[in-house]
């Protein structure tokens, strides 16, 4: 089977918020596959960011897919309105909410695809009985609530076990990485077994943003040829730390339906 191609999704907490209409077209006419929109509220993590109306006055500027990213606590209460808002894809935290299963439910009921959040201390086992519902599972590289962190090396290990577990599935489920990603880390990251790449800093934070893009590009690319030729996921996290991720297979798949940006269907 094919590859699974990257995808590049631009966080927009790293943007300059007197120009978010501008910054979101920006980076989408620089190749941005998705707009990763990450919601706060100051409870759940430790800062605040925008809500639904923001998320609203976006959708008329890009149409690029929205992947948005509930840090908040509860999370139940606010499906509705940022799926009305213009969300592709909601994702939540395990800890958000005592029924990770209803609101997995209520995310695709609303018609659209639906995420699960591991922070750097939440285990696998959080996905048990929900990975059927999954459209993504986004891993923590940092801890959230705050742009600019450097990556955490450890999560490598849970992306490559995560990685062999989706594909255990046999379902188009997107494994998507959010933290200090960088030209630096990704190949890592994409060696590891990841196939969504969320880029604050490494993009906002650049003089070309079309640039930046191509170059997180470029280096996941380094990290599908590093991880070529090899059946075996395991040792994946040790060679990309040690800069030998050679002979690593990441995850085979089909590009889901509306093209190399759609968002996938994982349990569709």
């Amino acid at each position: 089977m094919p590859s699974r191609p990257v995808r590049i999704a631009p966080s927009l907490l790293a943007a300059d918020f007197a120009r978010l209409g501008e910054e979101a077209r920006a980076v989408a006419e620089a190749g941005a596959d998705w707009l990763h929109l990450d919601i706060m509220d100051g409870h759940f993590v430790p800062n605040l960011s925008f809500g639904p109306v923001v998320v609203r006055a976006l959708r008329r500027h890009v149409a690029i897919p929205f992947d948005v990213h509930l840090m908040i606590a509860p999370a139940d209460p606010y499906l509705e309105a940022f799926a009305s808002a213009g969300a592709d894809l909601i994702s939540v935290h395990p800890e958000a909410g005592p029924h990770l299963h209803r609101t997995l439910q209520t995310i695709r009921a609303l018609g659209k695809r639906a995420g699960v959040v591991l922070n750097p201390a939440t285990p696998l086992a959080a996905l048990d009985h929900v990975l059927d519902l999954c459209d993504l599972v986004l891993v923590m590289a940092v801890n959230p609530g705050f742009g600019g962190q450097a990556f955490l090396a450890g999560q490598l290990d849970k992306i490559a076990a995560l990685r062999r577990r989706i594909d255990a599935t046999g379902r188009d489920i997107a494994l998507q990485v959010d933290g200090g990603i960088t030209a630096a880390t990704a190949p890592a990251c994409i060696a590891a077994g990841a196939d969504v790449l969320v880029a604050g800093t490494a993009v906002f934070g650049a003089a070309d943003y079309g640039q930046a893009i191509a170059s997180l590009r470029s280096s996941a690319g380094d990290g599908l040829r590093s991880s070529a030729g090899d059946d075996m996921r395991s040792g994946a996290s040790d060679n990309a730390r040690g800069g030998a991720a050679d002979g690593l297979r990441i995850s085979a798949g089909n590009i889901p339906r509306g093209g190399a940006n759609a968002i996938p269907q994982g349990a569709g």
